[in-house]
């Protein structure tokens, strides 16, 4: 089997699943009970978030747990209109964002907030002097995703952090879900971005777990209630065996990206020309400010989802653009945003890589692409 579907989801890692389940097994308390095995369970909880707060360097403060990376989308989203209505009711998103960042700023858009899309270019980078002359005093939020999740296009976090320095009150949200253990941290975590969100199946962790950046000082109104956890910001009994595994993921992804710098970027430029050797192919991912993960390209006259079937049946396992388009059969929101035309947006696949793929998966999905070629050629 080759795996290269990375971006969906990664398999968690063997030192992850066993913190998990001797957590599981040994930890029974829940957190906020005040007896022994409460206290054990709390412990436990602030030494993972110090522990991913020292990973980012920002302080343990400004770590708060949720159940994934579309939990804390909507958080801030929702939770900036909620706290800074009374500042005005205008947000700005990408044209590229997650479905959990637009969806989200659309149900706002039905209670009467006004939502401003920032475009891209050909390329699918954000466009900073489109996006600066979409503000304006009631403005209270910029949300840019640090990757883009279809195409790999690394948006440029610096250059609209420099814009938005003019702009102190206004709330900068970077998704950083497909940048993490990726890509270098200064490009997408500068010091003036307010919020990050995050999610540890992204790095080998476990699924239905995560957390956000909060800088502190910050204001977000809670979208749970009930029990008060997480000092009353985000209620819900925490997955501490989650949370544990989580940090031992990112501690463990971190140390083999910094191992291994340049294995991704490798795997993909090997791809990438080879691909680009076939004049049926269609790349829609670059090099230069392209994270080194994420290979989108389409064959023409090909449906997506027939590549993706066919490589499956040879055990090789890509997507369509998105796993979160994927399934629904929509079309690729980056590609539409790019211009490109719908006939070859809808022949896009999505070939993720990760640190534990090889040279050898790599020769091995080239030779059955091959003849995968040859055989669409003739149809």
């Amino acid at each position: 089997m080759i795996y290269f579907d990375n971006s969906a989801t990664t398999p968690i890692h063997p030192q992850a699943l066993d913190a998990y389940v001797k957590t599981s097994q040994r930890i029974i308390g829940n957190p906020a009970s005040l007896h022994d095995l409460g206290n054990q369970a709390n412990r436990l909880l602030q030494q993972a978030r110090k522990q991913i707060a020292e990973l980012l360097k920002v302080g343990s403060q400004e770590i708060w747990f949720t159940s994934g990376g579309t939990e804390g989308d909507n958080w801030v989203i929702k939770g900036t209109a909620l706290a800074k209505q009374q500042y005005g009711k205008h947000l700005i998103i990408s044209a590229v964002e997650h479905p959990a960042v637009r969806e989200a700023a659309l149900e706002l858009e039905a209670l009467g907030f006004e939502i401003s899309i920032a475009p891209v270019d050909q390329k699918g980078f954000v466009d900073v002097a489109a996006l600066e002359k979409l503000i304006k005093k009631e403005t209270i939020l910029v949300s840019v995703m640090a990757v883009n999740n279809e195409i790999g296009a690394i948006q440029p976090i610096e250059a609209i952090s420099e814009v938005l320095a003019n702009h102190p009150k206004i709330h900068f949200h970077v998704d950083a879900v497909q940048a993490i253990a990726k890509v270098p941290q200064e490009k997408w975590l500068t010091e003036r971005v307010d919020f990050a969100t995050f999610s540890a199946h992204k790095f080998h962790g476990p699924r239905g777990v995560g957390f956000i950046y909060w800088k502190e000082g910050r204001k977000l109104t809670p979208l749970l209630s009930g029990g008060g956890q997480e000092d009353n910001r985000r209620s819900g009994t925490e997955n501490v065996p989650g949370i544990v595994a989580m940090a031992k993921a990112l501690r463990l992804a971190l140390m083999k990206q910094a191992e291994r710098p340049n294995h991704v970027a490798t795997l993909k430029t090997y791809l990438q020309e080879a691909l680009a050797s076939n004049p049926a192919v269609t790349l829609f991912s670059g090099t230069e400010n392209f994270a080194p993960h994420i290979l989108t390209f389409g064959f023409r006259g090909i449906r997506g989802e027939v590549m993706v079937h066919a490589l499956e049946q040879k055990q090789i396992y890509t997507s369509t653009t998105s796993a979160c388009s994927s399934r629904s059969k929509t079309a690729s929101s980056t590609l539409g945003a790019m211009h490109v035309p719908e006939a070859l947006a809808t022949s896009a696949v999505r070939i993720s890589l990760d640190e534990g793929n090889t040279m050898a998966e790599v020769e091995q999905f080239l030779i059955i692409f091959r003849q995968l070629a040859e055989k669409f050629a003739k149809i």
